[in-house]
């Protein structure tokens, strides 16, 4: 892994979003909920590096404290979804027959329907939290993972050590679990890389559009959203949660591209 740049430079930017997140007391410059009206819309300074909003906050504080909740909802959402994934994938694939093509069919009518949309549709009903956030990203997310765990299941269940394995006694639980999951957790892990910068991203989404975190917390997408009506006044309300959330999705994405190439061993050869 120390040799492949796009691995060193996404895993370097994120550890350093999670530290920040993980650590933000220490490293935001003042209280991200402390206003000050008579400051409101302050251009960034020695006091406040990133300026101020509407309401005199602090952005530099609220970038760092709405990596907690963009990071958050990423880790949840996707851990979430691959479990979800790896449980109907792994079932599909293994058991075939009606059981395939029912759960199949059930994976299409899902994928008939953009998942950001009914993440809307399902948020719109639901109390606008963090916790429902994630299983609005969730509830639809599963469905790529699903069906790739079911072709990595197919190829890998005509393998000789499977068939040994069934030969010597083991359940279908136990091949499963020991002898094709840890076989196939390689393509699994790079989609959900991929899978963490598409939650943030939705995320983000939904706070842009007023159903996912409300204020006064401090999200990425909320604060786009605060700061679309002053783009020509006070650019720095969108420009530095812009850069934060475009440098995370990147860094992700960059990330899964490195690790695409080092656990593929076609691409070592």
């Amino acid at each position: 892994m120390r040799g492949n740049a796009s691995i060193r430079f996404g895993a370097v930017i994120i550890v350093i979003m999670v530290i920040a997140a993980v650590a933000a007391p220490i490293f935001a410059p003042q209280d991200p909920y402390t206003q000050t009206l008579s400051e409101g819309l302050a251009p960034p300074g020695a006091d406040h590096p990133f300026g101020q909003d509407k309401l005199g906050r602090d952005i530099a504080s609220r970038v760092i404290y709405g990596a907690r909740i963009s990071l958050m909802v990423g880790f949840a959402a996707v851990l979430v979804s691959v479990l979800v994934g790896l449980i109907v994938g792994s079932i599909a694939g293994y058991a075939g027959g009606l059981w395939d093509e029912g759960i199949m069919r059930v994976t299409d009518v899902f994928l008939a329907f953009p998942g950001i949309l009914l993440a809307i549709a399902l948020m719109s009903v639901l109390e606008p939290r963090v916790g429902n956030v994630v299983l609005s990203l969730s509830a639809f997310g599963w469905v790529g993972y699903a069906r790739l765990v079911r072709g990595q299941v197919l190829t890998m269940r005509e393998r000789d050590f499977v068939s040994a394995a069934h030969a010597s006694g083991a359940g279908p639980v136990r091949i499963i679990a020991r002898h094709i999951l840890v076989n196939i957790l390689s393509p699994v892990i790079v989609e959900a890389s991929f899978g963490m910068a598409g939650a943030i991203v939705a995320e983000a989404g939904l706070s842009f559009l007023g159903l996912g975190v409300q204020a006064p917390e401090p999200s990425w997408g909320a604060m786009l959203a605060d700061g679309r009506n002053f783009l020509l006044v006070a650019p720095h309300l969108t420009l530095f949660p812009g850069i934060a959330l475009a440098l995370t999705v990147m860094s992700l994405n960059i990330l899964g591209d490195g690790l695409r190439d080092w656990l593929d061993p076609a691409q070592k050869r």
